[in-house]
């Protein structure tokens, strides 16, 4: 699947789900639940011990299996050569998005000023993870395409059921969502992550 396939799954389906496990086996089970629920977009953090197992756990499903918490171009390398089809990180690094151009795999970096947004659209990123999120209004998207209408923005970070569409609804293109799925995962295991999944799925069908 090339770059702009990729984007327009992750745009289309509006939906990423970030994945922090203890371990790879649970990270790979909350994406297995997460993929049932109807959520097609994978965010696998490069912060669960020995990530690369749930990527080779996950080759063969329907989703796409992103990259997340990378922080420099070596771990970019190591995710792309594991499958990953896009790559994410909290903040812009160059060198990140000079190897995914190289490759042709998307680059979402996180930004949170206009400053951090016309560096990483000029390095050729075409989604940017507002990141975290919670720290602002969905109102932001629009003020930010004033002086950059070309910047299309993914919020992450405090994303949930109750707040989801209204960032949709403001102009994102997508919203990153995970520790709604832990906490689930917690306290109902593998069946609690598929049944909040199809919620998500389902607001976004509303």
């Amino acid at each position: 699947m090339d770059k702009h396939s990729i984007i327009h799954q992750i745009t289309e389906t509006k939906v990423v789900a970030v994945i922090r496990g203890q371990d790879a086996e649970e990270a790979a089970q909350l994406s297995k639940a997460a993929v049932e629920g109807g959520i097609r977009s994978i965010e696998l953090t490069y912060t669960t011990p020995r990530i690369e197992e749930a990527f080779k756990e996950l080759q063969n499903s329907d989703a796409l299996i992103g990259a997340g918490s990378v922080l420099d171009s070596e771990t970019a390398r190591h995710a792309i050569l594991a499958g990953a089809n896009f790559i994410v990180s909290p903040y812009f690094v160059e060198e990140v998005a000079i190897l995914c151009n190289r490759y042709g795999i998307p680059y979402m970096p996180g930004c949170m000023t206009i400053r951090e947004m016309a560096t990483a659209l000029e390095a050729g990123c075409d989604v940017l993870k507002l990141f975290p999120a919670n720290h602002f209004e969905p109102s932001f998207i629009k003020s930010v395409n004033g002086p950059l209408p070309n910047v299309r923005i993914m919020p992450t970070g405090g994303i949930n059921l109750d707040n989801m569409k209204d960032w949709l609804n403001a102009g994102a293109v997508a919203a990153g969502i995970g520790s709604d799925l832990n906490k689930a995962y917690k306290s109902g295991g593998y069946e609690a992550v598929v049944e909040l999944s199809r919620k998500y799925m389902q607001k976004i069908a509303e």
